[in-house]
């Protein structure tokens, strides 16, 4: 299994800090593989997850998974099927985001939405998600982290 560290800046606006580490073979042994997408939340605050993805239709947006502090969720259960995955987080508590520069449809609320073009028009919020690249694993984890604030140690 693998998994991918996010990180925010000292100021609170989220960036990216990509940390890929494999599990032991030993501890794969010990339990039973899963083979899901998930997502865990390292942070001291409660967060909001959307994900975008390729299925077999074309693009889809999901959202939202709201994650306690340091919790984790399956965002998608069994194999995954693609490589490129995308999220987009917001900090409830803190303020601030995680975000990148592949621009997805979102709403405030619970959603499913088809396609990723003219999201304005169709009533959609516009936002950016991060790449996740899996390497084609067929198990992912993604995790949330943050860095200390200005000034602290």
């Amino acid at each position: 299994m693998n998994a991918v560290l996010l990180t925010s800046s000292p100021r609170w606006r989220r960036s990216l800090a990509l940390a890929s580490f494999l599990v032991g073979g030993c501890l794969l042994a010990a339990s039973p593989a899963k083979a899901d997408l998930r997502l865990c939340n390292m942070t001291s605050s409660r967060v909001g997850i959307a994900l975008g993805y390729r299925d077999a239709q074309g693009w889809v947006t999901e959202g939202w998974w709201n994650l306690t502090a340091r919790a984790c969720e399956t965002m998608l259960k069994g194999q995954l099927g693609g490589r490129f995955y995308y999220i987009y987080a917001i900090d409830y508590d803190r303020g601030g985001e995680w975000s990148g520069r592949s621009f997805m449809c979102t709403r405030e609320r619970e959603f499913t939405i088809r396609g990723t073009e003219d999201c304005l028009a169709r009533g959609f919020d516009r936002s950016g998600f991060f790449e996740v690249d899996t390497g084609e694993q067929k198990s992912w984890t993604i995790q949330l982290t943050e860095t200390n604030r200005p000034g602290g140690p």
